[in-house]
């Protein structure tokens, strides 16, 4: 059997057929052969020697969508004119703000119904978010005053599963306004710690991501 000599071409074509079927159909509306449909001519088996599945496709797409992205966020770590408690601030409005989470939420699938990929959200989240994000800033803000806090690493994956997890509408199907309404507990249970982060931008920026995703299931 001939050898591809471009593995990596036809891996990007996959994810940019891919990622396009998914936000026009939705993920759970594209199936592996439409994928195949629209790959002028590749085989179902040149699909599966890259990818063992459909939500290893996704993952992969959802891996590129953000890959620029987090470099963008990893440089507030980096910033020498804001504290912990600012740096804190601006990374979460960063997040929400960037244009890649319109794509991200546009192609989601409902993690509730694939238990495998609320597997990896979780473990992205507690081994990823936490302490590659959330932690060193935490840690930070105490050094430097803005934020009180005794155990910076439980006080991250708490905040960061909140945000990532109980929030996310693509796990609890949440309408707008329970997104809103979790948005603003997630607030008052912020401030409760000393940690003002969340304004109004946030919060309907919140709204319209919840929104994209329900227009697209």
């Amino acid at each position: 059997m001939a050898r591809n000599k471009y593995p990596e071409e036809t891996v990007n074509l996959i994810l940019d057929v891919a990622g396009r079927l998914f936000m026009e159909k939705g993920y759970e509306h594209t199936s592996i052969q439409d994928i195949i449909d629209n790959l002028g001519g590749l085989s179902k088996g040149a699909i599966y020697h890259h990818f063992k599945s459909k939500e290893e496709i996704l993952d992969a797409v959802t891996d590129r969508i953000m890959e620029e992205s987090n470099r963008k966020l990893a440089g507030t770590l980096d910033r020498r004119d804001l504290n912990g408690l600012e740096k804190l601030r601006t990374l979460f409005k960063s997040s929400l703000c960037r244009p890649a989470q319109d794509e991200m939420f546009q192609v989601a699938p409902s993690f509730y119904n694939n238990p495998r990929l609320l597997a990896s959200l979780l473990y992205e989240t507690i081994e990823l978010t936490a302490p590659e994000f959330i932690q060193p800033i935490i840690e930070e803000g105490i050094a430097d005053g803005s934020i009180v806090a005794e155990h910076p690493k439980q006080l991250a994956e708490l905040i960061s599963l909140v945000a990532n997890v109980w929030i996310n509408p693509m796990i609890f199907d949440d309408s707008v306004e329970e997104t809103y309404r979790k948005f603003l507990v997630f607030d008052q249970m912020l401030k409760g710690m000393g940690l003002d982060i969340v304004d109004e931008e946030m919060i309907a920026r919140m709204r319209e991501l919840t929104a994209i995703y329900q227009e697209r299931k």
